[in-house]
């Protein structure tokens, strides 16, 4: 099988490659290396990757469709997985154009990629932050996302919109993950966890936003790619009978389209978090207690049903287990 991968170079796009060619397949895979953190850690990711026989790389801006075309063309995929984006909630506060330019421009330059190689699977990321203001818990893909809070999550929901319209126009299978709060090694030196345990190695205090009363459904990465992994073999297929959708699939009435959920269905509170921390680090941490930040939500919790009844596989990685998985990586990865 041949996969084309934007955001190789990030987080899960590194352990999704990472996995399909050790199962033998061919990764074209495409990343802009933008310095939003530390480019070197996003080169080491691709250093291990071309370690791996079947993976090619370009490097490249989502917004340069020309690019884009050309690194495409050259794979000539079977199915493309999007995960490229710009991302952080905070960051999109301060360069919205980022966002703009990066998920949706960019968005659309891979689906019309999509389109002209008429793709057996299109994958994309989404994230849980179009759930926005909704307050019914855990979320569910059926319910009605309209009230994003962030830029951030409005190019996510609009990424949605216009990957559904597309799959209904060019007949495209379509599916759209939303991602619950992924953490574990090779991670995001943005999140909170990896920033947690920069700051407890290095004597420094922690913010904790709302006074710790925050609550996260924390997704374990090795966890995440597998469930992406089983829904590439899951393509959506356009209903002949709108009225025979099972309850609970949240599968396009007049496209070959659904959405997703990929979390741990577990709803944690920020400040046993980082008691996880401070447990695999063996230190306690210095907890600064300050007021939500504009844009937070104060809760995300996943209702993962329709991933299990699709593939048959639920998210399961303990915390405290993926936690000391993290800490072991970053020990090793900064010698500490």
């Amino acid at each position: 099988m041949r996969v084309f991968i934007t955001g190789t170079a990030g987080f899960i796009g590194y352990h999704l490659a990472g996995q399909l060619l050790d199962e033998g397949h061919v990764v074209h895979g495409l990343d802009g290396m933008t310095d939003y953190y530390d480019v070197r850690l996003k080169e080491r990711r691709h250093q291990v990757l071309l370690q791996k026989p079947g993976f090619v790389a370009t490097q490249t801006m989502l917004e340069d469709q020309s690019a884009v075309d050309a690194a495409v063309d050259a794979c000539a995929p079977d199915i493309i997985v999007h995960l490229a984006a710009q991302a952080g909630v905070r960051y999109s506060l301060e360069n919205p154009r980022a966002y703009l330019d990066a998920n949706v421009i960019g968005t659309f330059n891979v689906m019309e990629a999509a389109r002209r190689h008429h793709v057996q699977h299109l994958l994309m990321a989404s994230t849980s932050s179009v759930y926005g203001a909704n307050t019914d818990m855990p979320y569910a893909e059926t319910m009605k996302a309209d009230t994003q809070m962030t830029i951030y999550a409005a190019t996510k929901k609009a990424a949605e919109s216009m990957g559904h319209a597309y799959a209904h126009l060019w007949d495209i299978p379509t599916t759209m993950f939303r991602f619950f709060t992924v953490y574990g090694p090779w991670g995001r030196p943005d999140m909170a966890y990896f920033k947690f345990v920069t700051a407890i190695l290095e004597g420094r205090p922690i913010d904790i936003y709302n006074h710790g009363e925050m609550y996260r459904d924390f997704t374990y990465v090795g966890d995440l790619v597998r469930a992406i992994r089983l829904l590439m073999d899951v393509a959506p297929v356009r209903s002949e009978n709108a009225h025979a959708i099972a309850e609970g699939d949240s599968l396009s009435p007049v496209a070959p389209y659904r959405v997703v959920n990929i979390g741990n269905s577990q709803k944690v509170r920020l400040v046993d978090f980082v008691e996880a921390i401070e447990e695999a680090l063996d230190r306690p941490a210095i907890r600064n207690m300050m007021a939500m930040q504009p844009g937070d939500v104060p809760a995300t919790w996943a209702d993962a049903g329709l991933l299990e009844r699709l593939t048959g596989y639920r998210p399961q990685t303990d915390l405290r287990e993926g936690i000391a998985r993290f800490v072991a990586w970053y020990r090793d990865y900064h010698g500490r």
